[in-house]
């Protein structure tokens, strides 16, 4: 390797940062990573990676530190807490967050690293499971290519493009413009289904018809195969989605402007989530059209939305009385009205 980064570290081994870290062993990187649940990691412990006990450890030495999680919440933690990678990482080493994460969120960490002497910039990727286990990620860089050269090695081992968008939060703010037309076009594609399976003709060939006009997308070639085939193994939570679109949602308000293919779609994936389908694949989605016992095969159960509001977990972690914090992992005060969930 030419480039003078030696040490990295990655915060965060599940679906996608363990197949990112196997990258960058590959390309011959010395690699520390840190879970919190020690054994997503072990594989890469097998390969050669190190272990550390906690963020700030696996950042001690490291020229770049990656991080892959899940919530804003956690994104704000790993960097922003008194032992958070801000304040433990060296003097002069790299802060890339590849969480789809809040713009704003973003901007606060590149504005606290510059302050201790550090790079940090928001780097979402887009591409799913498959494309971190092939290293065709694409990422969406909030800076611009020229301020992010001495990293573009590393970036490169597990990516086949990026984008650039020159500013702290940039990345992040074209993510969730990704992550909001991905979201209608899977509504579209469950919609174009149920209404072939009720009209009584063949669902594959009507994704065929799509596929050879402007009805298809990206998300009904890749996607509804599965929903037909019954495949919802997750290669991109409906979790994490419903979070995304959430935060497209917060963002949204913040501007004053309505998205409502957006908020239909939210709609949608937060009852998912609420009926057990939050850790299944983006393509369970079709389930909310399918007969209730298909739904109960599959895993999912109806009579959880019946609770009552006060007994209601909607699975991303908080309480959702007094001071609830919504998907996007903000607290928006008491006049904010939430777009997590319509009870």
């Amino acid at each position: 390797m030419t480039t003078h980064i030696r040490k990295v570290a990655l915060v965060g081994t599940g679906i996608m940062g363990a197949a990112i870290a196997s990258h960058i062993l590959d390309a011959g990187f010395d690699l520390t990573v840190h879970n919190r649940t020690r054994e997503k990691a072990e594989a890469l412990l097998a390969r050669g990676a190190h272990w550390a006990d906690s963020p700030a450890e696996a950042a001690a030495d490291a020229d770049v530190v990656l991080t892959m999680v899940g919530y804003p919440s956690e994104v704000e933690d790993v960097y922003l807490a008194t032992d958070g990678l801000i304040r433990t990482a060296k003097k002069g080493a790299w802060l890339i967050d590849l969480t789809t994460s809040s713009p704003q969120l973003a901007r606060d960490i590149h504005d606290a690293a510059e302050v201790e002497d550090k790079h940090a910039f928001d780097c979402p990727v887009t591409g799913g499971e498959q494309g971190a286990l092939d290293g065709t990620l694409t990422l969406i860089v909030g800076a611009a290519e020229k301020d992010v050269a001495p990293v573009l090695p590393l970036l490169e081992c597990f990516s086949a493009r990026r984008f650039y968008f020159d500013v702290p939060g940039g990345g992040q703010a074209a993510k969730l413009c990704n992550q909001v037309s991905l979201a209608s076009c899977m509504v579209g594609y469950a919609d174009a289904l149920a209404l072939a399976e009720q009209s009584g003709i063949d669902p594959e060939r009507v994704l065929e018809v799509m596929a050879s006009g402007t009805g298809g997308s990206g998300a009904s070639a890749t996607l509804a195969p599965k929903s037909l085939a019954g495949d919802y193994r997750p290669g991109f939570m409906a979790e994490h989605l419903r979070k995304d679109i959430a935060l497209a949602l917060q963002r949204s308000e913040e501007l004053d402007i309505t998205l409502p293919g957006a908020e239909t779609a939210f709609t949608l994936f937060d009852m998912l989530c609420q009926i057990g389908g939050a850790r299944m694949g983006t393509q369970a989605l079709t389930l909310l059209y399918r007969e209730e016992a298909d739904c109960v095969a599959a895993g999912l159960d109806w009579s959880l939305l019946e609770r009552d509001e006060d007994e209601h977990e909607c699975g991303c972690g908080h309480d959702h009385g007094e001071g609830h914090e919504c998907h996007c992992g903000h607290d928006h005060g008491a006049d904010h009205e939430c777009h997590c969930h319509d009870h």
